[in-house]
This record gives C-alpha cells, structure tokens and sequence, in this order.
C-alpha cells in the first residue's frame, strides 16, 4: 500500500468516525442527555459491538490495524490538550479557597465510599477478569480508583448550562469534582508505577521524575506563563509566536511524561495548572483549541475504545452479566450515598443533596481517558475494559435523569436563590454578634 492510499483510508475512516460521532451527540442531545453520551455510545456502535457484528468485512477494511494505530496517536494527542483544557479551566483561588475544606470533604465522600465497594468487586472477581501477571492489590487499586472518578469537564458544563455554576452548591460541586479527578490521576500514576515498573529503582526514577516535573511546571513555568498572560491581556489576544511557546510546552509536557512512564495526559493536566488566571488567555486558547479538539479528535478517541469493546460472554446465559451488575452498582452506590449524605449533612435539602449526588456519577470522558490508559500498560483484561466502558455510559446516560427527579426545572434556581439569601443573612448575623455596637 503506497502512501497516497493509506492516507485515503485514514481519511475515511476519520470521516465515518466524525459523521457517527456528530449524529449520535445530536441524537443524546434531542433526549436530553449530554452529548458526551452519545459520542461515547457511537465510538461502541463503531466496533465489535454492532459494525462489527453486522458487517465484519466493513469493520475490517475501515478500521485495519495500521488506521487503528493513527487513531491511537490522534487521539494521544487530542487528551492531552483536552487535560490541558481541563487543567487551565481550574480557579486556583477556589482550590485553595475557604470553599476549599467542604469541598474537600465532599469529594472524600465521593472517593472513599466508591474506592471502597469497587475494591472489594474487583477483589470478588479477580480470578475471572485480572490480567495476566497482576496481582490482587493493583487489580483491585484500578478498579477502585476508576470507578472514583467524577468527570469535571462535562460537570461545568451541566453546572452552567442550569445557570448554577456560581452558586454556593453549584461551586462545591464543581471543586469537589476538579479535586475528585486529581486525586483519581495521581492514583492512577502510582498504579501504573507499581505495575510497570520491572525493578523498585525504575519506580523510583518515575515518581522523581514526575515530581520534579510538576515542581518545575507549577513554579518556573508558573511565573513563565504568568509574563506571557500579561502581554496577552495588554494586547487583548495570544500572539502567534506565543501559541506556537503554549503548543510546544504542552507537546514536549506530554511527551516527556509518557517517556518518564506516567502518560501523556499528566503532562498536559499540569501544564493547563502552570497557566496564569488571565480572562484573556483562557478565552482565547478554549476558542482556539476547543473546536478541532471537542469535534475531532476527541470522538477519535471515543471510536478508538469503541474498537477495543468486545461483548464476547454478554449475550443470553452469557458471565460477564453478574460483573457488570455489581461493578455498576459498586459505582452508582458509591457515589451517590456518599455525596448525597454529606451534602444533606452541610445543610442543604435532601432534593439538593440527591442531585449533587447524581452528577457527581457522571464518569464521562475522564473514566474513558483512565481505562485506556490501563488498556495501554496492558492493566486491563477486554473483558474489564467492556464493563468500565458500559459502566462510563450507565452512569453518564444516569445523571442528569437523577438530577432533573430531584430537581424539577426551575427548582434549582429558586432553591439556589433561597439558599443564597439565607446563607447572606447568616453571614450577617454572625457579624453583627462579634462586631461590637457603634
């Protein structure tokens, strides 16, 4: 095959990949589901599952291993700009804010709980459903840590879409989550640490590496970026030269993480931490970014774990059924109760404290970009990685149906509303008893 024709086959695949992706996101949308959902539902159509299944031959001459391997890059690429995204969206202040503490606490609750029950699944069937050379501890750590995760892009954009991004429980809810996922990355990068490293010094030199990049990043880079998003605001927009300085960062970020042995995307997330709080700047590099990365090379990456699910043994009388049920459940339970109960016990109404913990079972993306990241260190059997990418639609596909039963249209709001006044009165109370009269 000359050059000409697998850029041809490269070619068409992208397109199918694009009209199946853009059509299904459309179809989530129309029933009131994000279009993440949807996406994630195409790249599964798009493999063994249906395509596959139907038309073999179809499936073969579109999607052939060589195609398959320029997806996987395509993709590389496209999450570690999308964690660069992700990094960079992030409020330092609200991190590390009063808000921080209950926030904290929240996303505890989200964590331990969902850590806890997805452990002892995986420790029930890791006989069945372990990799080859895996021991029952890391076996059980990846479960675990995968099912822990909120995905806190697409919550932000839930969160803003009902106009409550910046209320007292939309905010706790968004920094739960931003601190849900780091903590579910950092898990992931000892994980992989502990399960690749061939002798105890190689895991040593990964954790040095990695720490010595992120002190480096969050400080010297920090005040680096930091100039560069002064001009950017004097001028009003990022020069050319400028964006060419942000694409190289976040490319040799990425590479040099995946060569260290912790993945790309870590590269990427830190760089977007290394970004200064300049208006300007993250308008200008979501405008730019966003569009080729949400439209392209995202679904790229949908399609690309699409291939990789196999539904072998979930057919009638099949043994992947009984995983699937309790890996499930171990992950909505777990979630849901321990968010929904701490949020009840902070104040808020059981209506606001059941949808908190609805969305924060939204896994999204982020449960995707982890579990293929253990596909490649070969930490995932095909029948794990099916189930976490059924349990990633369950519970997405769930999210905002908990959330609109708990708070019907125009609830939230007034709920908000209510909660800010009286939290506003509160305040003022508290003042007037410590301040002596005039």
């Amino acid at each position: 095959m000359n050059q000409i024709q697998f850029a041809l086959k490269v070619f068409a695949a992208l397109a199918v990949v694009l009209a199946a992706t853009t059509a299904c996101g459309r179809l989530a949308m129309l029933v009131r589901q994000p279009r993440v959902v949807g996406e994630m539902v195409a790249g599964v159509l798009l493999g063994p599952p249906l395509l596959g299944a139907l038309a073999p031959a179809v499936e073969a001459h579109l999607f052939p291993s060589d195609v398959k391997n320029v997806l996987y890059v395509l993709s590389t690429i496209g999450l570690t700009f999308y964690m660069f995204l992700v990094g960079g969206s992030l409020d330092h202040h609200l991190i590390s804010g009063p808000s921080a503490r209950r926030a904290s606490i929240l996303a505890a609750s989200g964590i331990v709980p969902t850590f806890i029950l997805g452990s002892a699944a995986a420790a029930v069937f890791y006989s069945s459903l372990s990799p080859a050379g895996s021991t029952i501890w890391e076996f059980m750590l990846f479960v675990g840590g995968a099912l822990s995760i909120t995905a806190f892009p697409m919550l932000a954009r839930i969160l803003q879409e009902r106009g409550i991004a910046n209320s007292p429980i939309g905010g706790l809810t968004l920094v739960a989550a931003a601190i849900d996922d780091a903590a579910a990355w950092a898990l992931l990068a000892v994980i992989i640490v502990v399960g690749t490293a061939g002798d105890p010094m190689d895991a040593v030199t990964t954790i040095l590496g990695a720490a010595l990049f992120a002190v480096l990043m969050l400080t010297v880079g920090r005040r680096l970026f930091a100039r560069l998003g002064a001009r950017v605001e004097r001028d009003g927009r990022i020069g050319r030269d400028a964006m060419a300085v942000i694409l190289f960062t976040v490319i040799a970020a990425g590479w040099f993480t995946d060569y260290i042995g912790i993945f790309s995307v870590f590269g990427g997330f830190i760089t977007g931490l290394a970004m200064p709080q300049s208006p300007t700047m993250r308008r200008e590099l979501q405008s730019r970014l966003t569009d080729l990365n949400s439209i392209l090379l995202l679904p790229v990456f949908f399609a690309y774990s699409g291939l990789n699910t196999q539904l072998t043994g979930f057919g009638a009388g099949g043994n992947m059924w009984v995983p699937l049920v309790v890996i499930s459940l171990a992950a909505i339970v777990g979630k849901y109760l321990g968010c929904a109960s701490v949020v009840r016990l902070q104040g808020f109404s059981w209506r606001y404290a059941s949808a908190v913990g609805g969305l924060m079972n939204a896994r999204g993306l982020m449960i995707l970009i982890f579990i293929n990241i253990g596909l490649a260190y070969q930490m995932v059997t095909p029948g794990l990685f099916t189930i976490l990418v059924l349990v990633a639609i369950i519970t997405t596909g769930a999210a905002m149906p908990i959330y609109r039963a708990s708070l019907p249209d125009g609830m939230d709001q007034q709920a908000t509303r209510t909660k800010t006044a009286e939290s506003g009165r509160t305040e003022a109370q508290e003042e007037a008893t410590v301040r002596p009269p005039a």
